[in-house]
């Protein structure tokens, strides 16, 4: 039996990653209802909102007013994925930057066009200006496994890209499975290499669940010692830029998954689902996790 961690962190993205590709708009309100349901729901650490062009992410236009509102509890992170996103976020009051760079060329083009090269090279400016104002930075890593243009990435560029970051001085990397292409073994592998290479900075595992092997990629990374997992309540989520992506790991199935191997988090399970309750009537799609329509089955 391998060994595995007693405590996880799990670091809620719904209502970034999981509600920026809505296409329903949802009522600012309800994303504070929803932020804060979550919040008591025992979440300690969240990516809140993005400072993106609204032509780009409209469902992100209302990040200032989320800011100026929300209960300032635990780390509040909000995505900044540029100089300019960032001075936004430092005068709406946010102190908790993510930037975000593709492992593949072709990705970062169809994203933000500007190959990795020229992302890293913009970024790096920005991360140690932040650093130097003592902020949180949070760098996060996409197609870490697979593209959908170029295929299956190699071990060594993935480890490459995020070397650059943690000599940046970032203090997290969240490295993603963009288009659910990841297996457990491959999630092993590179964990563990992740945390061999880089002991002193915080290792995060992002999966999405397009194959419905999310929960199996946790399993495989908790092995590889990975205490940190980004997921999303009610598993919301996807890629525009990733043809095929679905939602993110459902933050209520990874917590059954952990409670059920005696892993905790501090995180009450039916106060998740309630705090999805919050948000779907006014998705574009019904929630269809295993533990929330068995809360829901056990709520009639």
């Amino acid at each position: 039996m391998y060994s595995l961690p007693k405590n996880v962190t799990l670091i809620e993205v719904g209502p970034r990653d999981g509600l920026q590709n809505e296409k329903n708009s949802i009522p600012t309100d309800q994303k504070l209802a929803f932020i804060h349901s979550l919040q008591q729901a025992g979440i300690h650490e969240m990516e809140v909102t993005s400072f993106v062009s609204p032509k780009w992410v409209p469902q992100m236009s209302d990040s200032k007013e989320i800011m100026a509102r929300v209960s300032k509890q635990g780390r509040q992170i909000v995505l900044t994925p540029n100089a300019r996103g960032v001075e936004n976020a430092l005068k709406a009051g946010a102190d908790s930057m993510a930037v975000f760079v593709g492992v593949s060329d072709t990705f970062n083009q169809h994203n933000i066009n500007r190959s990795t090269t020229e992302s890293v090279e913009t970024l790096r400016p920005i991360v140690h200006q932040l650093k130097i104002d003592q902020r949180f930075v949070r760098a996060c890593i996409s197609t870490a496994f697979h593209c959908p243009y170029e295929g299956f990435i190699p071990l060594e560029q993935t480890l490459a890209l995020c070397k650059k970051f943690v000599d940046m001085g970032v203090d997290e990397l969240s490295v993603a499975d963009t288009d659910g292409m990841a297996n457990p073994l491959a999630s092993y592998t590179l964990f563990r290499e992740l945390k061999k290479q880089f002991p002193n900075i915080l290792i995060t595992a992002h999966f999405h669940d397009t194959r419905k092997l999310g929960l199996a990629n946790i399993y495989a990374s908790l092995q590889a010692g990975v205490d940190r997992f980004d997921t999303s309540a009610g598993g919301l989520g996807g890629c525009p830029f990733a043809p095929g992506a679905t939602g993110n790991v459902a933050t209520e199935d990874a917590l059954y998954l952990l409670q059920s191997i005696n892993v905790e988090t501090g995180i009450d399970l039916d106060k998740i689902c309630a705090a999805v309750d919050e948000v779907a009537p006014y998705l574009s799609r019904p929630i269809e996790t295993a533990m929330y329509n068995l809360y829901k089955r056990r709520s009639k």
